[in-house]
């Protein structure tokens, strides 16, 4: 008993001519198809180069494209060919140019002979393949594909539409279930002449003619019908991105390919001198390994998978930034924003920064500036305080911030007169924990000295940007963690919830509160909050603040800070 080889190639066919003569030296047959499209000065070179082995021969020529019918006409006429020319070979294993085997022929000659009757070829329904890519699974089966999918995307689309809105399905032959799996299989000269030589060919050939990618469902599903020795599995190591690509292995592999115990691997780049030279070496001893097992290094390739695809989380590149919802995480890290806060306490961020440890800054979104802390100019990461380059993409800007100094908890201060654009990224990120106290825009206006009626124009405005601030953050899709106060609930008791953000910011914040920062007189607020309802403006968000004295409990007496003029309009 034997084993016979018939190899697919179309490219790089000086390494498919250095694997044939392994192949031909270990004394196995083999069958070449070569691509119709190849130049004949090439197919010429190879035949030449090979011409020395008489074992070694070559079929008829199809020209092949990806998921037509094609590769299944050439592997047919190569396997014709094998059986007819060589009538000892027990096993005849499809392999495309760039397989590279990965054990001496003596180990894979007797791990055949062990099981002569047994069929290597995966083969499993459409409702158990998970790796479908594309969205067509059992309809590959049931529609019509008279249209290339890789030179006539529109058609192939178009019809596929089309067939589906008339309702249109073929029917499936008699006796056969449709099975899928890798079209790199070692089948037993038994099965392979049974689906070859069956008086059903012609009928089976004109309905995978028109199913889409039938070489891997040609042979997949006929062996079901003609033999029940099958084992679903290929023998052939090959892997495969989420786009369904296949990978493609380098030297750097070399120790991979090795443990994964395999006989045969693909996809080799042609250049891997390394790997071509240490496989196809004559000195290869049999080691009598273990069952080939691709198992041992699926981890590698999941971890290589989810790092192309998710990465790390809240490092963008290339490859996945322009896809949005892609990202894995938006930040890289917890962060803290707060609004309201410096406009109610005094020294705000020193006083944070000394109860936290936290790296706590200004304003990062303010109009003129980003105020980073220490009033540096440039930050981490070589990030500029100009407000120009931070707007053209706030996004980028926050996400940098936070990758730059992950280790380091950041807080920063936001509030309504900051750029609003970078609302909606922090509602919608995980790691963005804001607290928010409302209303609190109002008392830097109260402390001002400003005309009355152009407090009242920004008291309107602002309020209006902070109720919508406030409705994206309560929406029920949102993911920061949110804690808010109204102004009033906030100043009647304010130890409590500086206790828990205090404790939600790290480790180094597990103690008692015992000092509160300096709140800013308020007296005569109330009375401000009346004069700009007086004036037709309705300040909501504060909470109940109570109107004239009543509210001046909060600090002590002082003279009022702005003017109200006497011919404002109603």
């Amino acid at each position: 008993m034997s084993v016979g080889f018939v190899m697919l190639c179309h490219e790089a066919l000086d390494r498919a001519a250095q694997v044939a003569g392994h192949w031909a030296r270990a004394g196995c047959p083999v069958v070449i198809h070569v691509d119709q499209r190849v130049a004949k000065a090439r197919y010429d070179t190879l035949v030449s180069n090979l011409a020395a082995f008489p074992q070694v021969r070559f079929c008829g020529r199809h020209s092949c494209e990806w998921g037509t019918w094609s590769l299944v006409a050439a592997s047919q006429t190569g396997a014709d060919m094998m059986l007819r020319a060589f009538p000892e070979v027990g096993h005849v294993f499809l392999a495309s140019g760039s397989c590279l085997p990965l054990r001496p022929m003596a180990e894979l000659s007797a791990y055949l002979a062990a099981r002569p009757q047994t069929n290597f070829i995966e083969s499993v329904t459409t409702q158990d393949v998970p790796w479908t890519v594309g969205g067509l699974d059992h309809e590959r089966f049931t529609l019509r594909f008279p249209f290339s999918w890789k030179r006539h995307r529109k058609l192939f689309d178009a019809y596929v539409d089309l067939q589906r809105r008339l309702g249109l399905k073929r029917r499936i032959p008699a006796q056969i279930e449709p099975h899928m799996g890798s079209q790199w299989w070692c089948l037993t000269r038994a099965t392979l002449c049974a689906i070859l030589q069956s008086p059903r060919r012609a009928e089976f050939d004109s309905y995978f003619k028109r199913v889409w990618i039938p070489d891997e469902s040609y042979f997949q599903t006929l062996v079901r019908l003609y033999s029940d020795r099958v084992e679903s599995r290929s023998l052939t190591l090959s892997k495969f991105d989420y786009q369904g690509k296949p990978h493609i292995f380098y030297n750097d592999h070399l120790q991979l390919l090795r443990r994964s115990d395999c006989f045969m691997a693909r996809k080799i780049w042609p250049r891997a001198d390394q790997l071509y030279d240490n496989f196809l070496a004559d000195t290869l001893a049999c080691e009598n390994r273990a069952e080939p097992n691709p198992g041992k290094i699926d981890r590698v390739f999941a971890k290589a998978i989810e790092r192309r695809t998710r990465g790390r989380a809240g490092l963008y590149m290339a490859s996945r930034f322009p896809k949005n919802g892609w990202e894995n995480g938006k930040t890289c890290a917890h962060y803290s924003v707060f609004q309201g806060f410096g406009d109610l306490f005094e020294d705000f961020e020193p006083w944070l920064h000394k109860a936290t440890g936290a790296r706590v800054h200004g304003h990062l979104f303010a109009p003129e500036r980003a105020e980073f802390t220490d009033n540096h100019k440039v930050y981490a990461g070589a990030l500029p305080d100009t407000a120009a380059l931070r707007d053209y993409n706030p996004r980028a800007f926050l996400t940098n911030l936070i990758w730059n100094t992950r280790g380091e908890r950041q807080c920063f201060q936001f509030g309504p007169r900051d750029a609003q654009k970078i609302v909606d990224f922090l509602a919608d990120d995980v790691n963005a924990h804001i607290s928010v106290i409302t209303g609190a825009w109002a008392v830097p206006l109260f402390r001002s000295s400003g005309d009355f009626w152009d407090l009242r124009r920004a008291a309107a405005r602002l309020q209006q940007v902070e109720a919508r601030q406030l409705a994206k953050l309560r929406h029920i899709h949102t993911k920061a963690r949110v804690r808010i106060w109204t102004m009033a609930d906030f100043v009647d008791a304010p130890t409590e919830p500086l206790q828990a953000i205090i404790d939600d910011i790290g480790p180094r914040a597990n103690r008692r509160l015992t000092a509160a920062p300096k709140m800013r007189d308020l007296t005569g607020f109330g009375q401000f909050l009346q004069n700009l309802k007086n004036q037709g403006m309705q300040p909501y968000l504060m909470g109940d603040f109570p109107s004239g004295d009543t509210a001046d409990a909060f600090s002590p007496k002082r003279r009022k800070p702005y003017q109200v003029r006497s011919n404002a309009p109603l």
